[in-house]
């Protein structure tokens, strides 16, 4: 007889397949907002609509000007997926829903690790009232982060950056 997987897994196993429409190339995110275990909104990163993606382009101008991991967002093509799920949904529904996000290596679609929101998607995800972010690390490991923690550590008063 086999286990019954978690009901947090299951979550993010959709959320590791919306990460799989990203069409960055660079890396690619997928999440998902849940409350009371109905599926609110999904996203991914990519170009708004209506623009060419980077990999229709093939290319990535944060890559070409060697820009490290959570700085020069104005630069990126993309919009992140927690902001496009955030978009598909209302904030009434979003007060105490947890947004569960999964981060795969373009090349080959495999788990990147240690992977979390950068600053401007925290920003984002604390106005909508995200209660809380469960991040996926392995194909059944996973963070929980209480967005009030953010609240507390305010990452953007250090001047640390990264996602």
């Amino acid at each position: 007889m086999s286990q019954r997987i978690s009901k947090e897994n299951y979550y993010l196993d959709i959320a590791q397949t919306v990460a799989e429409r990203s069409t960055c190339i660079r890396r690619k995110f997928g999440s998902i907002i849940v409350k009371n275990d109905v599926i609110l909104s999904t996203g991914y990163n990519g170009a708004p609509r209506g623009r060419k993606n980077c990999n229709d382009l093939g290319t990535c101008v944060r890559n070409e000007l060697h820009i490290p991991r959570g700085e020069r967002y104005e630069l990126c093509r993309s919009v992140h997926s927690e902001a496009n799920a955030i978009i598909n949904a209302s904030r009434e529904q979003m007060l105490g829903a947890t947004l569960y996000m999964a981060c795969l290596n373009p090349a080959d679609d495999s788990l990147y690790a240690g992977t979390c929101n950068c600053a401007m998607c925290k920003r984002l995800i604390l106005n909508a009232g995200i209660e809380k972010v469960l991040i996926r690390d392995t194909p059944t490991e996973y963070r929980t982060i209480l967005v009030r923690d953010w609240i507390q550590d305010d990452d953007s008063l250090t001047g640390q950056f990264g996602y």
